[in-house]
């Protein structure tokens, strides 16, 4: 391969337990002689994989708070510019996602940058697919789908824990989901290394085929207006407009230029600009992503509203929403800049006061939710001069949550073995997704864990050998109740 060739990326998907993790240690223990970097990517607040991943000479990021097809993206974005600037050339690019992840926009990353697309080459996307318990999710989960429908290699993984009938009636059925990939059957993610990489399988032709907006970049905001404002402290609400109802009834339009119209709305899927004075449908998205007691704002000012200026400030917002939050209660004060303001809603409202340092056109970009906003400047509404909507289609399910648990200190065997017995048989429907790595009293071996519903795993690895003894466990499931987890799992300390 030049040196002018395109990097091949592989992107390692599958929905949360399906052994994706196995899968990449196979790959990084193979004797394939290629020199691999791998980034890894979590859903919750603390990262597990990283220590799950075996020690080995290949360059691992990992990329946490947030979903590689959202928050994170810009965080994506800036791992692989530092690897452009590699002088040692890549053999290959490794791309873990998170369970819950939907691989379209993840694969998109390379086809909508030109630097992006000149560097790397999206080679596969490899879905590994849990045959015990896909069926529990294909009903309800749109990423488990959608990461079936993009996938190029489908591994039927686990086959020794079904029937070879409910093997075939699985398989069928995936097949009718996607029927140009290829499937390969495997136990303990068993599959020739030729099968996964440099498979040559992504088609852009048939991405768009599935997605026609596949090539239109979905954004981790869903809205942008641009409102001029004068020097000084203003007031930005979230909620209804306190004249919404006579103006719903007169069949008016509200004064900040959202469309408040009772009744169903359409979700725009392309983004698109508004004239001033048309009204914006702000129905948002049709799922929460995240709390829906919380709204993900960022504010900044803008050079002047041409084109040039708005895109480069719509990418400048892109990064910030990758970065940390800054929590802004009821009543306080949040300022301009490069910062992610998440606003702590009560019932859906807000009222917050606005700091601006000069005169000028400031955007506001909005994430997902579902009330609008509105900016009042010595009382009066002001209304947007320009505003847009942004694709932002994806959404994990509501109910489906992360706790994530770092104590120091050893664990009592006992009290650990029974607690786990008592969390799997009251808890086990609703825990997609156990792992962490745990210090127990007696040995020097670090205690990996690994559990998908009621299946478990636990074996001792490599010595902890002077680093901290640390207990670091996540569990990513339905109705999690994170204080009494905390607690429970707390009472197993010796």
């Amino acid at each position: 391969m030049s040196n002018d060739a395109p990097i091949p990326v592989t992107v390692l998907t599958g929905f949360l337990g399906a052994g994706k993790t196995t899968l990449l240690n196979r790959i990084l223990t193979e004797q394939h002689g290629k020199k691999l970097a791998v980034i890894e990517n979590e859903f919750g607040e603390v990262g597990v994989d990283n220590q799950l991943v075996i020690q080995s000479d290949e360059e691992l990021f990992e990329m946490n708070n947030g979903c590689i097809c959202c928050s994170v993206r810009g965080d994506l974005i800036r791992i692989l510019g530092r690897l452009m600037k590699r002088k040692d050339r890549l053999d290959g690019i490794l791309i873990e996602t998170t369970g819950l992840a939907d691989p379209g926009p993840v694969a998109q990353t390379f086809f909508t940058d030109d630097e992006m697309r000149a560097k790397f080459r999206i080679d596969g996307i490899i879905t590994v697919v849990d045959t015990k318990h896909i069926l529990q999710h294909l009903g309800d989960s749109p990423e488990a789908q959608k990461q079936i429908a993009f996938a190029d290699v489908l591994i039927l993984n686990k086959t020794d824990l079904v029937s070879p009938a409910d093997l075939d009636r699985l398989e069928a059925r995936i097949h009718k989901m996607n029927s140009a990939a290829k499937i390969i059957r495997a136990q303990n993610a068993n599959v020739p290394l030729e099968a996964v990489l440099n498979v040559g399988g992504f088609n852009l032709s048939r991405a768009t085929e599935l997605n026609p907006a596949f090539l239109e970049p979905e954004y981790p905001f869903e809205w942008a207006g641009a409102y001029p404002l004068p020097i000084g402290t203003h007031e930005l609400v979230i909620g209804h407009c306190h004249h919404d109802e006579h103006e719903h009834e007169e069949g008016h339009e509200c004064t900040c230029g959202h469309d408040h119209a009772h009744g169903e709305h359409q979700h725009e899927e392309h983004a698109h600009d508004h004239d001033e004075g048309e009204a914006h449908d702000h129905d948002h998205c049709h799922h929460h992503h995240g709390n829906p007691d919380e709204l993900d704002v960022v504010v900044m000012p803008v050079k002047s509203l041409d084109e040039k200026d708005l895109v480069t400030a719509r990418d400048a917002a892109v990064l910030t929403f990758s970065d940390w939050e800054n929590k802004v209660k009821d009543g306080d004060t949040l300022t301009p800049g490069g910062t992610l303001h998440r606003l702590l809603l009560k019932d859906g409202h807000g009222h917050y006061k606005l700091q601006i340092p000069h005169e000028g056109h400031f955007l506001v970009f909005e994430g997902c939710g579902e009330d609008p906003l509105h900016i009042h400047v010595a009382g009066d509404t002001v209304k947007p001069v320009w505003q847009k909507d942004f694709q932002h289609t994806h959404s994990h399910e509501d109910a489906v949550s992360s706790v994530g648990i770092s104590e120091p200190g050893e664990l009592d065997g006992k009290k650990l073995n029974d607690w786990i017995g008592k969390l799997l048989k009251e808890k086990g429907a609703d825990i997609y997704r156990m792992k962490g790595v745990l210090a127990v009293r007696g040995s020097t071996k670090r205690l990996v864990f690994q559990g998908v519903h009621m299946l478990f795993d636990a074996k001792f690895d490599r010595e902890w050998a002077g680093a901290p003894r640390t207990n670091t466990l996540v569990f990513i499931g339905k109705n999690l109740d994170r204080a009494a987890l905390n607690e429970s799992f707390k009472a197993c300390l010796s």
